[in-house]
């Protein structure tokens, strides 16, 4: 296999290893470090996909995301097929298969071309609204073969094997870009202290500068950026993220970061050896500054069959033959209106190809790069344009003519000039997407004939992205937004690093040309397309004006101009300029259209990957974490916080030493509280601060029962009701002043009550003068609980503890261990029990005296488990677990804790008057007790009256909760169950799933000290 356009050296390819690959079915051959665009072009492939209107044949224009046309279905076996993958951006592998999105049989002979060579007014805008409309009994069957033939690429058919996940980042400063710009804000940033988190879309970071014709200090431009990079990597405080790409910029500075992990090594990451790794990972990432650095798109110029293949942007043959040693023709035309384009001129010559001409819009340009040409013989053709290219499956030639551009017409003859490849440039785009995901609009400037982005809080634009493109000038701008950045992160005494130096180069002014007159008129002559993705043509921006299409953005509607993943980037302006010329308007009286994420196309397995450890689902730890691990407690997850589950002791059995199992260590957990003293670590319940004149009657409107009347130094429990009537979260609330009290809440349900007590004070009670903070992780929380409480906490604290001074659901103020506390006299357990609430930093001391002190009481900690048997065993429930939305406090039995009088209906009031929830059949919470006390009730476990009866039979209710009770010496249950409370005494059956049946005793909810007794002491 020869590849007929690779050079036999340059580049930044590795020629010792040959990669094979297969394209529409036919194999090649390219090296490591090509893209697969680069070795098509390489292995002189013309062809790579069909038009998505016309199905026009089309070839590789660009070398980067902008690229239009080769948009590629990727993968060798069903499971692994990706759509819509830029050819120009993905990394060539070993075995990789791709082929074109559009056409059939192949993209070589589409029965759907004869589309394309009909005449230009078939099929133009709003062609389905004006062809489709009757009858409207055959619309379906219109949109049938509508549909088959929409579309770029499909979606795999059989599970996706590979995994993808999230990852959580903060940093001081996003540099958005590894061009010259983006590298040198990086450095500045880095230097000064910064944590710096670089991106960069393309598989080497470098950006221009990996293919520039300039010098950095006398040595190639590649050499700097590869020292910079390796500087970079080495920073503590850097992170690097190639073949990444920032897909969506919001609020606040929250960017979203598309890292392609094993995408550039194989279909799957099990086919490259990385099985468990990560094929895509979507970074979420909060920074204090970003720096936008992303450079600019070359615009081509807008000219008759310039959709050809063979018609590239000139930047494009710069990048291929400089950067992969590969020159995508023989004999190259040159249609521009700046200087910057002709490098692709003098590229190609030095790559041993011939330059027909370079035909230039200007009078008289004279900047070094024409004089170079000029020098290297290359005949420059001044103030004309290619104004149509030759030739259907490649270029064959190119027609050129004398143009008057403000005229907007051809002023001299056309003369044909053989060739095999156009390129083409219209001037420089500032790459403006993500910042406007922000919501502003780009601002247009006329020195660059080109929006750049507009002033966004957070946002530092450098570089290209805001029209600095000379190479010197790009260095010096990024070092010093880089700089300002850290800056305004708070790194005060960050300067910018020395700018490295670079020759000044004179460029003559970029003149004004977006769309090449033709003899013809637009709508007569040969299609000129503007955008090459969405096949719409100038013909098409023109009939838009002339139906009455003002606005761009209905302009942008009715053509499809700058739609699907292609987001306008080659198209946009020209479409813009077309649109103003036929308007007779200026450009930015036109304006722009703006752009929404994503910037490039985003798998939807990386939208939805899965958590990846506390990176994506940030882990929260107590002030107490520390203490817990080094005594072996066993974890669980409530709420993102790491809970102490159990604590297992080691045992000796049979000579040899073992840790308790979780039921052995709960049972001993569980008898420890009842019978002597426990501790818990209850710092995670959600705690709440509310002030205001109006907390009060707030409190009374968001809970069921009155609050109206609480004095300081009283505690309250409380439920809250949705506005369906149904259970949401329960709880204490302590009044800690007239107008100050502090609401606690279920762990898991603690940012969703906020939210809830803000939706209902913003939108329905504004003129309530209440506030509400979240002082969760402020307190530390402590719960002293069982029978010797009161002799541990009365060695500890100055607090009267006095039953009668010191009354259940009282708090009072003191000191604890000799740290300022408030300890509250409540139980979740049903024994003796006084929480104490501390500053967290104090947490650690007030515990280990509380130990010291224990020690005598053999005091033990206890985790969440055993806190739920205890709980149970009181008949307490837990939101979210004992209710499912479903759940009325009268369903729960807790009518007592419901105000039906109150004097402002509370939430959900309302819903409890409906006939519904009056029912007798309705669930209501019930203890179950089996009949064997050995056995322990699934949870979820459905509960019938006939276990003879026939499937499907009629459930009644399920299992809540279930433990084994070591004091009762028995399992037991919380259920709901249809008509609970009338079904007392009552034997009801759960059937298991393995065709056992149990039995059980519908009792009472609470199994242990139904009186109270315990907690009163």
């Amino acid at each position: 296999m020869t590849q007929s356009n690779r050079l036999n050296q340059g580049g930044r390819i590795d020629r010792s290893r040959r990669l094979s690959f297969t394209f529409n079915g036919q194999q090649y051959m390219g090296f490591a470090g090509d893209t697969l665009a680069s070795a098509l072009l390489a292995n002189g492939v013309d062809i790579v996909n069909r038009s998505f209107k016309y199905s026009r044949p089309r070839g590789i224009t660009a070398a980067g995301p902008e690229e239009p046309n080769a948009i590629v279905q990727l993968g060798a076996s069903e499971a692994a097929q990706v759509p819509n993958v830029r050819a120009t951006q993905q990394a060539l592998y070993d075995g990789l298969v791709a082929r074109g999105t559009n056409g059939w049989p192949n993209v070589q002979r589409d029965v759907m071309s004869w589309v394309g060579k009909l005449g230009g007014g078939f099929m133009p805008p709003g062609f389905y609204y004006k062809t489709f409309m009757a009858p409207a009994s055959m619309w379906m069957t219109y949109e049938k073969f509508i549909r088959k033939g929409a579309g770029l690429g499909r979606a795999p058919t059989e599970a996706d094997p590979d995994i993808y996940d999230h990852f959580n980042q903060h940093c001081d400063v996003l540099v958005i870009g590894a061009g010259p710009a983006g590298l040198a804000a990086a450095l500045s940033a880095a230097r000064a202290g910064a944590r710096v988190i670089l991106c960069d879309e393309q598989e080497e970071m470098g950006g221009s500068l990996l293919d520039s014709r300039e010098a950095i200090d006398g040595a190639p431009a590649s050499a700097w950026a590869e020292q910079v990079v390796s500087e970079l990597a080495g920073l503590a405080n850097v992170t690097l993220l190639p073949r990444t790409t920032a897909n969506g910029y919001h609020d606040h500075n929250f960017v979203t970061l598309h890292e392609r992990r094993t995408e550039h090594l194989a279909d799957t990451a099990a086919g490259a050896g990385r099985e468990g790794e990560v094929r895509a990972r979507l970074h979420r990432v909060r920074a204090g500054r970003v720096v936008l650095a992303s450079g600019s798109h070359e615009r081509p110029l807008v000219y008759a069959n310039n959709d050809v293949p063979g018609n590239l942007v000139a930047g494009a043959i710069s990048v291929y033959i400089r950067r992969y040693g590969v020159v995508p023709g023989q004999r190259l035309v040159l249609s521009t209106n700046n200087d910057h384009a002709y490098r692709a001129a003098l590229d190609w010559q030095e790559a041993g190809r011939e330059v027909v001409a370079v035909v230039d819009s200007r009078a008289k340009p004279d900047g070094d790069l024409v004089k170079q040409a000029r020098d290297a013989g290359i005949r420059v053709i001044t103030g004309s344009a290619v104004m149509e290219a030759t030739g259907s499956q490649r270029v064959s030639g190119a027609k050129v003519v004398a143009i008057d551009t403000e005229r907007f017409v051809v002023t001299g003859k056309v003369e044909t000039l053989e060739c095999d490849t156009i390129a083409s440039s219209g001037g420089y785009s500032p790459v403006v997407h993500l910042a406007s995901h922000t919501g502003k609009r780009p601002q247009w400037r006329d020195d660059l004939l080109g929006f750049v982005p507009g002033e966004f809080k957070g946002m530092h634009v450098a570089g290209g992205a805001h029209g600095v493109y000379a190479l010197g000038e790009a260095l010096a701008d990024g070092a010093g937004v880089g700089a300002e950045a850290a800056r305004a992160a708070g790194f005060k005494e960050a300067a910018a690093i020395a700018v490295p130096d670079v020759a000044v180069r004179h460029e003559s002014p970029i003149s004004a040309l977006y769309q090449v007159p033709h003899e013809k008129p637009p709508l007569r002559a040969p299609k000129q397309f503007v955008d090459l993705q969405n096949d719409v043509t100038a013909a098409a921006v023109e009939l838009a004006t002339r139906e009455g299409f003002e606005s761009i953005e209905h302009v942008k509607r009715y053509t499809a101009l700058g739609f699907g993943t292609d987001q306008g980037k080659l198209g946009n302006i020209n479409g813009m300029a077309i649109a103003a010329r036929c308007l007779n308007r200026s450009i930015p009286e036109v304006g722009t259209t703006v752009f929404r994420p994503n910037y490039t196309p985003v798998s939807f397995g990386a939208i939805v990957g899965r958590h990846c450890r506390e990176l994506f689902d940030p882990e929260r730890y107590t002030a107490l974490h520390q203490w817990h691990v080094e005594n072996g407690a066993e974890f669980e997850d409530v709420g993102q916080w790491k809970r102490p589950w159990y604590f297992p002791q080691k045992r000796r059995a049979g000579g040899q030493e073992r840790l308790e199992t979780m039921h052995e260590a709960v049972a001993r957990e569980c008898l420890a509280v009842r019978r002597g003293v426990g501790i818990l670590d209850a710092s995670t319940l959600g705690k709440i601060d509310i002030q205001g004149p109006d907390a009060r009657e707030f409190l009374g409107r968001v809970y069921t029962n009155k609050w109206a009347k609480l004095a300081p130094g009283r505690v309250r429990y409380g439920l809250m009701c949705k506005d369906d009537g149904m259970l949401m979260d329960d709880g204490t609330t302590s009044c800690l002043a007239e107008n100050h009290f502090l609401m606690t809440t279920t762990t898991g349900g603690a940012a969703g009550v906020l939210e809830w007590l803000e939706l209902w004070h913003q939108t329905e009670w504004p003129e309530l003068q209440v506030y509400f903070n979240s002082v969760t992780d402020h307190w530390a929380t402590m719960t002293v609980t069982g029978p010797d409480a009161r002799k541990l906490m009365s060695e500890v604290t100055d607090i009267d503890l006095d039953r009668e001074q010191f009354k259940f659901m009282d708090w009072k103020e003191g000191k604890v261990a000799g740290v300022p506390a408030r300890v509250f006299r409540i139980s979740f357990t049903g024994e003796l029990a006084f929480e104490i609430n501390v500053q967290a930093n104090y947490a650690m001391h007030v515990w280990k005296a509380l130990f010291a002190h224990g020690e005598k009481y053999d005091l033990t900690p206890y985790g969440t488990e055993t806190m739920h048997v205890l709980r149970a065993e009181k008949g307490l429930i837990i939101a979210g677990q004992d209710t499912d939305g479903s759940v009325t406090p009268e369903d729960l039995g807790m009518h007592w804790a419901v105000g039906y009088d109150k004097p402002f209906s509370w939430i959900g009031q309302r819903a409890l008057t409906r006939p519904d929830t009056a029912r007798e059949d309705r669930k209501q919470l019930v203890g179950l007790k089996p009949k064997d006390p050995k056995v322990v009730l699934e949870e979820g476990a459905q509960i019938v009256l006939d276990p003879e009866q026939k499937i499907p039979m009629t459930m009644m209710g399920h299992v809540t909760s279930s433990y084994y009770s070591p004091v009762l010496e028995s399992g037991f249950a919380l259920a709901v169950l249809k008509g609970g409370r009338n079904r007392m005494g009552e034997t009801v059956y759960l059937p298991m799933s393995d065709g056992s049946v149990h039995q059980a005793e519908v009792v009472s909810t609470v199994f242990i000290d139904p009186k109270g007794e315990r907690q009163n002491v």
